[in-house]
């Protein structure tokens, strides 16, 4: 099978190059800045914008959320099966 990524480099105008599990922590960012979240089991996040800012917002079931983010925050955070879209 052909790999139609091979020979193009990462951009923030996608797609995307994985979709990586989060596991929510209150002081460990991710290893590679998510350009967007995907949420299979809505609810509340609380997040860290590539900004810097702290954020707490209601997503819906399988939403794709569509803010850069560098952490996902366990403390106040109920939504489940969070994944990082990422162009590491």
């Amino acid at each position: 099978m052909t790999n139609p990524f091979e020979n193009r480099a990462p951009s923030l105008n996608g797609p995307a190059t994985d979709l990586v599990p989060v596991t929510p922590s209150d002081s460990v960012d991710f290893a590679d800045t998510a350009i967007a979240l995907f949420i299979e089991t809505g609810g509340t996040l609380s997040f860290v914008s590539v900004a810097g800012q702290s954020r707490t917002v209601t997503v819906g079931d399988g939403m794709i959320f569509p803010v850069g983010v560098s952490r996902v925050n366990a403390t106040g955070t109920t939504a489940t099966g969070i994944h990082a879209f990422t162009v590491a």
